[in-house]
This record gives C-alpha cells, sequence and structure tokens, in this order.
C-alpha cells in the first residue's frame, strides 16, 4: 500500500471480527514502531504483545473498567505500551527535556500504520485500569502502562468519513 494512502486507511476501529492475528503481522507491527525515531535515541518504549486465550478476556475487561472500550471482547490482540526511562545513550544522565511521551507517541504511530499496511485495524486507548494491567502481566509498579491497542481485523471495512480541521486553520507557511 502506497504510505499516503495508508495514512487515509488508518482509523480507529472499534468493531473486529474475532479472527486471529498472524504472530509475524505483529512483529512486523512491534519492528515498525521500534524504528520510530526518539530523542536522544533513547527509546523509552516496551511493547507487550497479547494473543493468549486465557488473557484476551482479562484485558478486555481491565480496558473496559471506567465503562468505555465494550467493543474490546471482540479483539484478538492488545500491544500494552510501557513506558521505559528516557536516558541519553551511553550514560545515565536524563534529557534536560522530557520527550518520552512525544517519542512513544512517534514509535505508537508507526506501529497503527505498520498494521493498517498489513490489512489490520487498531484502536489506541488511554482509558483502562493500570493497577490492575500490570498485576495482569507483570509490569512492575516503578513503570506506567501509557496506552493499550487493540489489533484485529475490522469487522466492516467501510471506511469512516474523517472528520479533520481545514490545513489553513493548522498551518502556516511563512515564505
Amino acid at each position: 500500500m502506497e504510505f499516503f494512502e495508508t495514512i487515509k486507511q488508518r482509523e480507529s476501529c472499534r468493531n473486529y471480527d474475532g479472527r486471529m492475528v498472524e504472530k509475524e503481522k505483529l512483529l512486523a507491527c512491534v519492528e515498525a514502531a521500534q524504528a520510530a525515531p526518539s530523542a536522544c535515541n533513547s527509546q523509552p518504549w516496551s511493547y507487550i504483545v497479547v494473543t493468549n486465550k486465557d488473557l484476551l478476556p482479562q484485558v478486555a475487561k481491565i480496558t473496559q473498567a471506567q465503562g468505555l472500550n465494550k467493543f474490546t471482547n471482540q479483539c484478538p490482540a492488545f500491544v500494552v505500551v510501557v513506558e521505559e526511562p528516557a536516558y541519553l545513550i551511553g550514560s545515565k544522565k536524563e534529557p534536560n527535556q522530557k520527550f518520552a511521551s512525544i517519542d512513544i507517541g512517534l514509535s505508537v504511530g508507526q506501529l497503527c500504520l505498520a498494521a493498517t499496511a498489513q490489512g489490520l485495524s487498531t484502536c489506541i486507548m488511554g482509558s483502562f485500569a493500570e493497577a490492575d494491567l500490570k498485576q495482569l502481566l507483570a509490569v512492575p509498579e516503578e513503570k506506567n502502562i501509557r496506552l493499550v491497542l487493540a489489533v484485529g481485523y475490522a469487522a466492516d471495512s467501510a471506511l469512516r468519513p474523517k472528520k479533520r480541521k481545514p490545513v489553513e486553520q493548522i498551518a502556516r507557511f511563512e515564505e
């Protein structure tokens, strides 16, 4: 799929058909995330890919803790995004600015585009019971889970119209 077409095809899916996602496709998504740029090359992310049939309903329930994300019951895979320390490579000094959230956003964006390019759909979720998810997946207490991504095959391939601000409203060109 051509790059700009992939961007146009990516949308948040809330209706999965339940088919299992091939491990090779999930690995390709993680490799795309791994290749993302990061400040000082700190790569402040790690990913937990959940496809275990016993864990899937538990993760789905945890993403529904605040009454949202009911669609996750049909989700065949989750990618849990854990924030790692953002040190300068080669030292234990922190950079002057905190770029970890930006770096994680770039990495997750590339993961989502890689999924789309392979015929998968994603939904990025920020609403979940973090303590419960940490316990379930043995994430150390001192680390933060930033996002959970639902990944799978969309039950409906029809794209919704994108509602975006006009370019003139978000960009200015100084020529």
